[in-house]
C-alpha cells in the first residue's frame, strides 16, 4: 500500500482508537452516561428530557459519548425513567434505572459502574447529561490520556477539574465503596489528587451546568 493511500485511510476513519504499539488491541472504553437527575430547581423537569435541538438533551449526551469513540455506552436513568425510555431513542445502549436517584450522584455512579463489570472495559469515561457545552473533541481528548486500569483523568477548565471523568477498572471497587451522596467520586478523587491527569479542554468546550431556568437559555 502506498503512503498517500495510507493517509486517506486515516482521514476517513479519524475516530478509531489506535492499536497499542505492541500491536494488541486498542483499549475498551466504556462510555457512561449519569442521567438520573431531578431538575428540582428547574421546577422538576428530568434533565434527560430537556430539550436540546429538538430532541432530548439525554440523546445528544449518548451521541457525544458515541463520537468520542467510547463504547460500551452505559445510561443511568432515574427521574421519569419510564417517560424517558419511551421518549428518548437511547438505542444501542446498555439502560439502567436507579430507584435511589433522589440520594444524589453517588448512587448513579455506583449502579453505573455495577452494571460494566463483567465487560471488559479498561475504564468508564462518566460524563453528565446536563453538560451540552461539552461536545466530543473535548471527551476524545480526555479517553485519549487513558494508559491502564490504573489510569485516573479528568478535564480541566482553565485549570480547575471539572468533567468528564476516566476511571480505570482498578479504580471502580473503591469508587463504589465511597461514592455517597451527591459527592460523587470526589472522596476518591481527593484521596488520589496526586495520581490524577488534568487534559485542559478549555480551549474546545464550555463546562456549565443545566442547573436553574436562566441556564435553559443555553439549550437554545
Amino acid at each position: 500500500m502506498s503512503h498517500h493511500s495510507t493517509t486517506s485511510d486515516q482521514q476517513r476513519q479519524p475516530r478509531r482508537p489506535a492499536a497499542a504499539a505492541d500491536g494488541s488491541a486498542p483499549p475498551v472504553i466504556a462510555g457512561l452516561l449519569l442521567a438520573a437527575g431531578g431538575g428540582r430547581r428547574l421546577g422538576g423537569r428530568p434533565k434527560a428530557l430537556l430539550t436540546y435541538r429538538g430532541r432530548p438533551l439525554v440523546e445528544n449526551a449518548v451521541r457525544v459519548l458515541r463520537e468520542a469513540g467510547c463504547g460500551p455506552l452505559h445510561v443511568v436513568l432515574g427521574a421519569s425513567a419510564a417517560e424517558v425510555r419511551e421518549r428518548a431513542d437511547l438505542s444501542g445502549c446498555v439502560v439502567t434505572d436507579n430507584p435511589d436517584w433522589a440520594e444524589g450522584m453517588g448512587s448513579s455512579l455506583r449502579i453505573g459502574l455495577a452494571s460494566l463489570a463483567g465487560t471488559g472495559a479498561g475504564a468508564a469515561l462518566v460524563s453528565l447529561v446536563d453538560q451540552p457545552g461539552i461536545g466530543p473533541e473535548a471527551v476524545a481528548r480526555v479517553r485519549a490520556a487513558y494508559r491502564s486500569p490504573a489510569s485516573l483523568v479528568a478535564a480541566a477548565y482553565d485549570g480547575e477539574r471539572g468533567h468528564p471523568v476516566l476511571f480505570g477498572a482498578d479504580r471502580w471497587p473503591d469508587i463504589v465503596a465511597t461514592a455517597t451522596g451527591d459527592k460523587g467520586a470526589r472522596v476518591h478523587l481527593s484521596a488520589h489528587a496526586d495520581e490524577l491527569t488534568l487534559v485542559e479542554c478549555g480551549d474546545i468546550a464550555e463546562a456549565f451546568d443545566i442547573d436553574t431556568p436562566p441556564d435553559l437559555a443555553r439549550l437554545a
